[in-house]
């Protein structure tokens, strides 16, 4: 029996995979069937883990400078901070192997604790940027720029591991007896305990370096005089466009390469560059000739954008109606205003009324808004007859005798009054008779300049005994 045991425990020991380092726990093979005894009693105290190193700070960006460039020597540092290395990681604490009892158990020594991984290092800064204006490339050769970025710190080094414990005594035996010495029942037996070694912690992973910074970049102005922000869009009331109009711009940049090669020898900075081509400015300006009063309008909004063949195009409010035309002077648009109304003033017909009867029928309404010797109107109308009375309940046996457009000699307009001779359409005289119940409904197709809109209402009526 104790060859057995002895025989399988070097058997398991020899199936231990050798060298293993990276795993984050060692991986060991149950072996415990080879030990009598389910169970195995530790004894001692198992050590602390290291701790985590601290990671490094990381480098600070150096600031962007914008300078004028007269052919003076300029010399710039404009290097970004270097990070900081991160801490190495803490060693761990051994553990403590107090004497391996004498008892009928099975025991396993402490195991080793793993070593504290490494701080990362810290990123390095970006290297800051700079803006020249230059009207003379030349003046760029006298002009030494460090733009660098910060090297990444170093990554701290992982703490060291504690090994494990050994057993004193490997393997031990204890004598159980029962029954009275010199009896017939007396029995001793022996069994077999053993004790393994605890396992060695792992050292600690080493941090990761930090990144590098990015250099800083160059951009190129061919002037004299700080450049304008770009306003390709505005919201402008038209009091503002017609007092004193407003400026539209967008400046125009290309990608180039070799930044290096511009400036002074040895200058460090990223090889692209940005170069201003081009600023366009368009001017826009709003030129009143309507009769209406151009108060009623000041306050209201025009959106404007510069589009990309460097035209303005104006977006007007929905609710305003205006004709008018544009003209360009050298780069400035001129919106000239004939007529405006509000698009309200298009739908503002009524008072509608049936006069007269046969073929002097006549059907009247206002135009509230009186603007219709701006908005040209074509009428739609369905006459429909009941031989009830259509003023006061709802009727459902309508019938219709005409139903289409109303030619234009039939409407007559005077001031702000419409007529339309219902009498001198196609209508049966049998259904103009006085006392018929009638419903006309109405469409009114409206339009102004480029403007549409329409308008339905109805007139429920008899048809009147008098002729006015």
């Amino acid at each position: 029996m104790r060859r057995f045991g002895q025989l399988s425990f070097l058997l398991c020991l020899l199936a231990l995979p050798q060298g293993l380092q990276a795993a984050p726990k060692p991986v060991t093979p149950n072996c415990d069937w080879i030990v009598q005894g389910a169970n195995r009693r530790p004894f001692g105290t198992t050590g602390e883990m290291g701790k985590t190193g601290e990671p490094g700070q990381n480098g600070v960006d150096a600031d962007n400078v914008t300078i004028f460039a007269d052919g003076s020597p300029v010399t710039l540092n404009l290097a970004g901070k270097n990070g900081e290395s991160g801490q190495a990681g803490g060693n761990a604490i051994s553990p403590n192997c107090s004497n391996q009892p004498n008892v009928a158990e099975n025991l396993v020594a402490p195991d080793g604790s793993n070593g504290g991984n490494g701080g990362n290092g810290g990123d390095g800064g970006n290297g800051g940027s700079i803006s020249i204006y230059a009207t003379n490339a030349a003046f760029l050769r006298n002009i030494l720029v460090n733009a660098a970025g910060g090297k990444g710190g170093q990554g701290g080094q992982g703490g060291l591991a504690s090994e494990g414990c050994n057993c004193s005594k490997s393997y031990w035996t204890v004598e159980s007896c029962s029954g009275d010495r010199g009896s017939s029942d007396f029995r001793c037996t022996t069994k077999e305990f053993r004790c393994s070694n605890g396992r060695n912690g792992i050292n600690g992973t080493p941090g990761l370096s930090g990144r590098d910074g990015q250099p800083g970049r160059l951009t190129l102005l061919n002037l004299n005089k700080p450049l304008e922000p770009d306003r390709p869009s505005a919201s402008v009331t038209m009091g503002t466009l017609k007092d004193q109009g407003v400026i539209l711009s967008r400046n125009r940049w290309e990608t180039r390469r070799g930044a290096q090669q511009l400036l002074a020898p040895g200058s460090v900075i990223e090889d692209e560059y940005q170069f201003l081509t081009e600023r366009l400015e368009r001017g826009y300006l709003l030129v009143w000739n309507a009769p209406q009063s151009f108060s009623n309008f000041a306050n209201r909004n025009l959106t404007l954008s510069l589009d990309d063949q460097q035209e303005i195009q104006a977006t007007l409010p929905p609710d305003l109606w205006i004709e008018a035309t544009t003209q360009k002077r050298n780069n400035v648009t001129e919106f000239l205003v004939y007529n405006a109304i509000w698009a309200s003033d298009a739908t503002r017909l009524g008072n509608a009324t049936l006069l007269g009867n046969g073929q002097a029928l006549r059907l009247t309404f206002v135009d509230q808004a009186n603007q219709s010797n701006l908005i040209a109107t074509k009428f739609q109308i369905k006459y429909n007859i009941t031989r009830s009375d259509p003023r006061f309940r709802p009727v459902s046996d309508y019938s219709t005798k005409y139903s289409g457009e109303v030619p234009d000699d039939l409407v007559t307009l005077k001031g702000d009054r419409f007529t339309i001779n219902l009498g001198k359409l196609p209508i049966p005289e049998e259904y103009l008779k006085p006392g018929l119940g009638v419903e006309v409904e109405v469409v009114a197709n409206r339009s102004f300049s480029n403007y549409s809109t329409s308008q339905k209402f109805y007139v429920r009526d008899l048809i009147s005994r008098t002729t006015r």
